[in-house]
């Protein structure tokens, strides 16, 4: 008997801890699909190695917390949890993922949130990625952009970059909000797929955000790019944490050639 309480405190731990060391994401395969066809929306945790700058999946998240919901351009809401599937051979290994089919033309918005009490803090995430759907891969509608809004809680990004301009050598502009306000001075790191930040701060791939919550990046080539910020609120206090750690991520899917220019 006690072996087997020993044995369930270290899996609690260990979900404790790989909750706590590693960022969350969502990505889709690509910036743009053709309207009718399935895309694959991947539910992802890792982040954690080089001081949460290696874009590496590491364990993989549990589940009950978290919420996932994708906004189609007409604003439909469709919890994307309820059909979720298990990628990996073990508990802590692989990623989750949902088959959809993105019926409307438009401009997609997929959410994550997470907030869990682990230990004596408290740990509230956000994530974010965006996906059109075209019947014409010459022009893009743009139906939903105008549905991007904050959520005005906890940490996140919000694009102020035309999503459907995102391409190599084009810029992209973020704001980094906590709780609906404009968050200064913080690190965001800018992490493209496969690419190894230099240790310390590096200037290449990262900003500190503005008075204003800005920062922008230019990525040389299409790729994946994760960007990530943290923020830790050592005064956010209540029953059963002495503190709240932020995270907040966006995956931007970054064509190789712009799409509309």
């Amino acid at each position: 008997m006690k072996r087997k309480i020993l044995l369930a405190a270290a899996l609690i731990l260990s979900c404790v801890n790989a909750t706590n060391a590693h960022d969350t994401w969502v990505q889709t395969p690509s910036l743009v699909t053709r309207q009718g066809e399935f895309v694959y929306v991947d539910l992802m945790l890792g982040n954690h190695g080089n001081d949460h700058r290696d874009f590496k999946l590491a364990s993989k998240i549990t589940l009950a917390p978290c919420e996932l919901e994708l906004i189609a351009p007409d604003g439909t809401k469709t919890d994307l949890k309820s059909q979720i599937l298990d990628m990996g051979s073990a508990e802590k290994e692989g990623f989750w993922t949902t088959r959809y089919v993105a019926e409307q033309k438009g401009l997609y918005q997929v959410l994550h949130k997470l907030d869990i009490l682990h230990g004596k803090t408290r740990a509230v995430k956000s994530s974010k990625t965006y996906f059109f759907a075209t019947d014409n891969y010459q022009s893009i509608s743009t139906v939903g952009a105008e549905k991007i809004v904050p959520l005005n809680e906890g940490l996140e990004f919000v694009i102020d970059t035309p999503i459907e301009t995102l391409g190599a050598g084009q810029e992209i502009r973020l704001r980094l909000l906590w709780n609906g306000k404009p968050l200064p001075s913080t690190r965001v790191s800018f992490i493209p797929r496969g690419a190894v930040l230099a240790e310390g701060f590096d200037p290449q791939y990262e900003r500190n955000s503005d008075a204003n919550g800005f920062v922008s990046y230019t990525p040389a080539q299409g790729n994946f790019v994760l960007a990530v910020a943290h923020h830790v609120a050592a005064d956010e206090k209540g029953e059963g944490y002495d503190k709240t750690h932020y995270g907040a991520t966006v995956v931007l899917p970054v064509p190789q050639s712009v799409y509309v220019k």
